[in-house]
């Protein structure tokens, strides 16, 4: 008993050596865990010094908000330079959110797949998530490569014909009309004139201005050249990132909600996360669907000129398919230029041509756009047209595109904040309900249309007389 009591004291003693030496070698045992922050809320002092604080912070905000006003251009100046940085990102993110459809969709058909397969689970995850993202970017660069091998050679040929042509099919057009307006009339003298000032006005700007453009653009073709080499650095560089992105969205996706409801309480964070799910679904399905859209009208166009034999026919769909991503407007911004060149070609097909493309635009308004686009956005006419025009004020191409899914954002967010308001004053929050003969009473009371409006004092005097 004595030998075993020994050896076990001999135990204990060498598992207390051992704590004492792990304690040592621990920077400290308590505050090496990581404490608790607000136990008991906000200290006297801080309650007392908390309105002369925000009185502070007031307007030392105001100060620097004012000094950053004088300093404007240097500000905008370092913003242009972290923009010209982060360009890389940029395109790396808009990439990523294009893309990230269809590896949704090639994930959730090659995933279960796998995983029937594959013991390891999280392996089969990520060769499926792997595979998905190759095969999203091996299509998006053979799509570019494809329109750029075909486009550039045909547009560059159709443009060059159309600065040696134009001015000859002009001086043809004018020439036709003259002989059409033999009889020597006012009418007749004016629209020759008209057309003789057009034609010249035409030729000189093709000579004084389009030409010495081009010569210019020759001329510095070092810097053009050191200038696109840039943007396409900066494009694979965005490829490249945009993998990133999209093999780690989960995590970007849960750190980001992490830091909101750190930063916010729970109602407000809610209320973010829910309008960033919101955002994403106006911009994705808009965006993705528009672009789907023009590039299906774009070919449309193709095939049908093709059939038709219109000069410019690659020229003309690239200006048709580029501009149907423009809501609205877009059709008629590429068909009128598209329209002009035909016409100066050959007038008759330039009548066929304005023939299809209504065609084209009926067929893209009543059948293609609705199926893909749908109702993302839910405005409607007016408030479209609204935003194109204040957008495209503003930003000109981008705006006048991003222009629509952003007022739906902000149209979405006004709607709510008035549809709970109604709510909490026990009101309807259906705009149907709100015709010519409902009303709410002075109690706060709505009336609906179906209930008898109470007549006033004087109608009942008037009854009773």
């Amino acid at each position: 008993m004595d030998e075993k009591a020994k050896g076990s004291s001999l135990f204990m003693s060498r598992e207390q050596d051992n704590s004492k030496k792990d304690k040592k070698n621990e920077p400290n045992g308590f505050y090496s865990r990581r404490p608790v922050f607000g136990n008991k809320g906000p200290s006297l002092l801080r309650q007392k010094f908390s309105n002369g604080m925000t009185f502070f912070l007031v307007i030392a905000a105001s100060i620097l908000f004012y000094f950053a006003l004088l300093r404007l251009p240097h500000l905008s100046e370092a913003f242009g330079k972290v923009y010209h940085v982060l360009k890389p990102v940029l395109y790396g993110c808009i990439i990523a959110f294009l893309l990230n459809p269809i590896v949704k969709f090639l994930e959730k058909h090659l995933h279960p797949f796998l995983d029937k397969k594959m013991k390891n689970k999280r392996r089969a995850k990520g060769i499926a998530r792997g595979t998905s993202i190759f095969v999203a970017v091996a299509v998006m660069l053979f799509i570019v490569i494809t329109l750029f091998n075909m486009m550039i050679p045909e547009l560059y040929r159709s443009i060059r014909d159309m600065i040696l042509t134009v001015p000859a099919q002009l001086n043809s057009l004018v020439n036709q009309i003259t002989e059409m307006n033999t009889k020597d009339t006012t009418i007749s003298q004016l629209i020759n004139s008209i057309l003789q000032e057009s034609t010249n006005y035409i030729q000189n700007w093709m000579k004084s201005y389009l030409l010495p453009q081009i010569n210019t653009l020759m001329s510095n073709l070092t810097v053009g050249v050191i200038s696109v080499v840039s943007e396409l650095f900066n494009a694979v560089l965005g490829i490249i990132i945009s993998v990133y992105i999209l093999f780690s969205k989960e995590v970007f996706a849960k750190q980001a909600k992490k830091v909101i409801y750190a930063l916010f309480n729970t109602s407000h964070a809610n209320m973010i996360l829910h309008l960033t799910i919101k955002s994403d679904y106006i911009f994705g399905g808009f965006l993705i669907g528009k672009i789907i859209d023009s590039a299906i009208i774009g070919v449309i166009c193709f095939a049908g000129l093709t059939i038709l034999n219109m000069p410019y026919t690659l020229l003309v769909s690239v200006i048709v398919g580029v501009t149907n991503i423009i809501p609205f407007f877009g059709p008629y911004i590429g068909a009128v230029p598209s329209a002009i060149l035909i016409l100066l070609a050959d007038p008759r097909k330039g009548l066929y041509f304005v023939i299809f493309i209504i065609l084209l635009q009926q067929l893209d308004g009543n059948i293609i756009g609705p199926k893909i686009l749908g109702d993302y956005t839910g405005l409607s006419v007016f408030w479209v047209v609204f935003a194109i025009l204040l957008g495209g004020g503003l930003f000109g191409f981008a705006g006048m595109v991003l222009g629509v899914p952003t007022f739906a954002v902000i149209y979405y967010v006004i709607q709510m904040l008035i549809e709970n308001r109604l709510a909490k004053k026990n009101l309807p929050t259906e705009t149907a309900a709100y015709g010519s003969q409902s009303f709410v009473d002075a109690n706060g009371n709505y009336v609906s249309s179906d209930r008898e409006i109470p007549k006033t004092n004087d109608e009942k005097e008037k009854k009773e007389e």
